[in-house]
């Protein structure tokens, strides 16, 4: 789910106008999973735009703050997740810790990275939802470790019914500050597609791993 409608639309805006969201009905993407897709999505470009930024950290620490109550830790998934997990902990003035996709080959092959303790509740703070599978392995990383995961938050989600199922299933919660349904009607708005482009990209969303194969 979204937390304010009114945050959607701005990060919505901000995100077009800094083409880190890319919408190309006639002309797709392919993801690294194999699929083809109408949009792009990298929110690494946010934290070029201190005005954006900002406003993204300001939007998830309100959702940490005011959602999800009494956590003791900040944790980033890496890699995208890592920067704005840390301007949230700073933000609120909690410790921060990441979450490695797999383990360390060498060192002390820490998968998180940081301080924690067993008990501690934590909020995982990601950049992008599409299945969900690298967020929730992150989370059961943690779950492991013998902390409690309160939920997640993200920048963008696309609002997979895949991914509703994922979280669902794996008993964690996530609250993104914007989402694909509000991405739309502000792409319109601001003339980066055309009306008759929204069949196509609602199209997508529905089955986007069988799409234009």
């Amino acid at each position: 789910m979204i937390y304010d409608i009114d945050i959607a639309k701005q990060v919505a805006k901000s995100l077009l106008q800094i083409n880190a969201i890319i919408l190309q009905p006639n002309n797709p993407f392919k993801w690294a999973a194999g699929w083809n897709s109408p949009i792009y999505c990298d929110n690494r470009k946010t934290l070029s735009y201190p005005e954006i930024r900002n406003h993204i950290r300001q939007g998830l620490s309100a959702i940490v703050k005011n959602h999800y109550k009494g956590a003791n830790v900040i944790a980033g998934v890496a890699t995208a997740g890592i920067p704005h997990g840390a301007l949230v902990a700073e933000e609120l003035g909690l410790p921060f810790i990441y979450v490695r996709s797999k383990a360390k080959e060498h060192g002390k092959q820490n998968q998180i990275e940081g301080h924690y303790e067993e008990g501690q509740s934590v909020i995982l703070v990601e950049d992008l939802i599409s299945s969900g599978k690298s967020s929730l392995d992150a989370a059961a990383t943690l779950k492991e470790a013998g902390m409690q995961v309160k939920g997640m938050v993200s920048i963008f989600t696309y609002g997979f019914d895949a991914a509703t199922e994922n979280f669902k299933n794996a008993d964690c919660e996530y609250v993104s500050l914007c989402d694909y349904n509000t991405l739309l009607p502000q792409a319109i708005e601001s003339q980066y597609i055309e009306e008759s482009d929204l069949a196509i990209l609602k199209q997508w969303r529905e089955n986007p791993s069988i799409w234009k194969k």
